[in-house]
């Protein structure tokens, strides 16, 4: 069977190092490799440096939205992590980020949602940009929130992971938002089962080093 050129081509991630849609991208890159052979190349978008990178034109017409992370993959550009990631699980092979079981798999989904639509949007760059001198106050409110109901939903559906002994896409959204939590002084652990379970995803690989810590674009001062 022959391949496109497109299919051949390495996916390319624009993201940055801090942003949390970039880091869920991040964590499935790595996983995907591990687990599916996926190499992808990456682009730092600065968020910060003259007056945000994602603001300009060019970058403008990668994602209308100007926000990170896009990823061009297979002749195609995706603007929404969660998208880019559904994409990879309907487009390689290997070990499963959704489950297969539909119950499982809506469960992974609603879990996703819940981190991915209703905490991060509210605490991210662009709205404590509009938020002003109240942005931690705001922060944490919005995480301890969301962290009140996912808690009681994570009893129910997790054992190793997220749900059930297999990493899902839920995982993949739990990380990045803990890491914002303690970012933003939030109590995590009021949640133990949250705390749990990111403590046991901080030890599988893709997720240590697609920590914001060790990013190609992350300042030197908060390298570790």
């Amino acid at each position: 069977m022959r391949l496109s050129l497109a299919c051949l081509t390495k996916p390319i991630l624009h993201g940055y190092f801090r942003s949390s849609c970039s880091w869920r991208v991040r964590i499935g890159k790595f996983l995907s490799l591990a687990l599916k052979g996926i190499e992808f190349d990456q682009v730092p978008v600065n968020l910060i440096k003259d007056g945000g990178q994602q603001l300009t034109d060019q970058y403008k017409a990668l994602n209308p939205m100007q926000q990170v992370p896009a990823v061009q993959i297979d002749g195609i550009t995706l603007s929404q992590s969660l998208a880019v990631i559904q994409y990879i699980e309907e487009t390689r092979p290997g070990p499963r980020l959704l489950p297969a079981d539909p119950k499982k798999r809506a469960q992974v989904r609603m879990i996703s949602d819940l981190i991915a639509s209703g905490i991060q949007p509210v605490q991210n760059l662009y709205v404590l940009q509009k938020i002003g001198a109240e942005k931690l106050q705001w922060a944490q409110h919005f995480i301890q929130r969301g962290f009140e109901a996912l808690e009681p939903i994570l009893k129910e559906t997790a054992s190793k992971y997220c749900v059930g002994d297999e990493i899902s896409m839920a995982d993949i959204c739990l990380v990045p938002q803990v890491y914002n939590a303690e970012r933003f002084k939030v109590d995590v652990d009021q949640f133990p089962t949250i705390k749990r379970l990111n403590q046991t995803l901080m030890k599988v690989d893709a997720f240590k080093v697609s920590h914001p810590s060790c990013q190609p674009d992350t300042p030197a001062e908060l390298c570790t």
